[in-house]
């Protein structure tokens, strides 16, 4: 018997489903991609690092062989095997809920979204790990139940066995689905192979998903949920290919990330064209305003600037070919004592950092960054408005940084070794657009007050890179990351 025995999921109508109750597999049915070694990779790479990638990518053609010509199940056994023994339990979570959400919401099937949104009841059986998906289906997807693969673990770590009754293939689907819904059939089953047969034939209606890799993937604009906040250091899925290459380059990488953080020893006027002539590049929109001679009394020029990476500073320094000093809540020992720039720790009181930027600003020009933490996506953090008070002398600066491979920025990974990870991309750019100076009328001077001001700095930046505003600060994103809010939702 074959899965094509039932219609293609294309038939089914997905009108007047509010009180229907649907059951889907997830690779390769609510997914377009049938294959799941990519995001063991990323727990992998994420959690285990470089030599965890390697051992799962070396044992793949064993799990290939295992998978198709033997078991099924026992090929996942090995998967699951390779990639989690020995792990912290709270590291795969954490990696499930921080890293693995973005990757999945782009691959989502549009056909089987379409029926899985219209239902009013959703269930997600699935071979792959509950540990793994039940984060993003849950709170993105809006998923009901999810039955997954349990893994055994000992003193808080994976063993890389699996509980009874073993992987959810075949059988076992269906034993599952029957433990959990009971007498109740439920009115929709999806599946996309043979081995979903079982289970889908239990449902009062079944339709078969047909691998078609070239399908357009459900735009994320149209899940219940932005992604605001993720992690993780890869940038692209890591497919078998992809996996390759990054660990064939990550030496050499590493290297070169080192001899570009070297430019920054160099001379201010001479780090643009050796950062240049090592494959960094710097491009630049606007008009750097130039330094001037200020009176005794004359505030320095205050860079407000979007935050991407630790090398925002570094980089707004090189383009405008002088040291500009940077205020900080938080950066690493080690980032401090390589930065080639001044840095400057705030105590998060606002009335002793308000002290200190000022007189930094009596000295010098200052560079800031009041949405106090990075992020990936396109949004802006809530600004601080403490910036605002303080002078009138304003210069908004909007970044975006391009990499093709690493994250230059991490959340739950080695701080110190942010800047080394966005140098180890092929060839990182940087895209620098100066404002004018804050008009009058839009400073606190002018009877504005600090949060208008502040408010006013976002909006601009926002738009003129397409971004949304939003009212996340630093705190919420490390909430949402550490797992300690399941509900994080754009609130602009």
């Amino acid at each position: 018997m074959s899965i094509t025995i039932f219609p293609t999921v294309e038939k089914c109508t997905s009108e007047g489903r509010e009180k229907a109750t649907l059951v889907t597999d997830f690779d390769g049915t609510l997914l377009r991609d049938s294959s799941s070694f990519a995001y063991f990779a990323l727990v992998a790479f994420d959690v285990g690092g470089v030599l965890r990638l390697l051992f799962l990518l070396l044992a793949s053609p064993l799990m290939g062989i295992l998978y198709y010509f033997i078991s099924e199940s026992v090929g996942i056994q090995v998967l699951i095997f390779v990639t989690f023994v020995g792990m912290k339990v709270s590291d795969i979570e954490s990696a499930a809920r921080a890293v693995l959400p973005k990757f999945y919401s782009e691959d989502l099937h549009p056909e089987s979204w379409r029926v899985f949104s219209s239902c009013g009841k959703r269930c997600v059986l699935t071979a792959t790990p509950r540990i793994m998906v039940e984060p993003f289906l849950k709170d993105y997807l809006g998923t009901d139940i999810v039955l997954g693969t349990e893994i055994e673990t000992y003193k808080g770590r994976a063993t890389g066995f699996v509980k009874s009754p073993g992987v959810l293939v075949g059988k076992n689907k269906a034993d599952t689905l029957t433990s959990t819904f009971g007498d109740t059939q439920p009115d929709i089953g999806l599946g996309d192979r043979d081995t979903d047969i079982p289970f889908v034939t239990l449902c009062k209606e079944g339709y078969f998903v047909p691998s078609n890799p070239k399908v357009k993937a459900v735009s994320t604009k149209k899940l219940p949920k932005p992604i605001i906040f993720h992690d993780g250091r890869l940038i692209k899925k890591p497919t078998p290919l992809i996996s390759l290459l990054i660990i064939l380059w990550i030496p050499f990488g590493f290297f070169l990330s080192c001899l570009r953080a070297c430019a920054g020893l160099l001379p201010t006027p001479l780090q643009y064209y050796a950062s240049w002539a090592m494959g960094v590049r710097l491009i630049i929109k606007g008009n750097p305003p130039p330094r001037i001679k200020k009176s005794k009394d004359q505030s320095g020029v205050l860079f407000v600037c979007c935050h991407k990476t630790l090398c925002d500073a570094v980089l707004l320094s090189t383009v405008l070919g002088r040291p500009i000093p940077t205020v900080t809540y938080s950066l690493s020992r080690f980032s401090e004592i390589i930065a080639p720039i001044k840095t400057i720790r705030l105590t998060r009181e606002r009335g002793s950092d308000a002290s200190i930027i000022k007189q930094l600003l009596k000295e010098d020009d200052l560079a800031i960054f009041p949405e106090g933490t990075t992020c990936r996506e396109p949004f802006l953090l809530r600004f601080s408005s403490l910036f605002a008070e303080l002078t009138n002398e304003i210069v908004p600066v909007a970044m975006v940084n391009k990499m093709s491979m690493f994250h230059g920025t991490t959340a739950r990974g080695w701080k110190w070794m942010d800047i080394f990870f966005f140098l180890m991309n092929p060839r990182p750019t940087y895209e620098i657009t100066f404002f004018n100076k804050l008009p009058y009328e839009y400073t606190c001077k002018s009877g504005k007050s600090s949060h208008e001001v502040a408010n006013y700095v976002q909006k601009v930046i926002a738009e003129t890179l397409s971004y949304e505003c939003t009212i996340f600060t630093r705190k919420d994103k490390y909430i949402a990351l550490a797992g300690n809010d399941g509900t994080v939702m754009k609130k602009s």
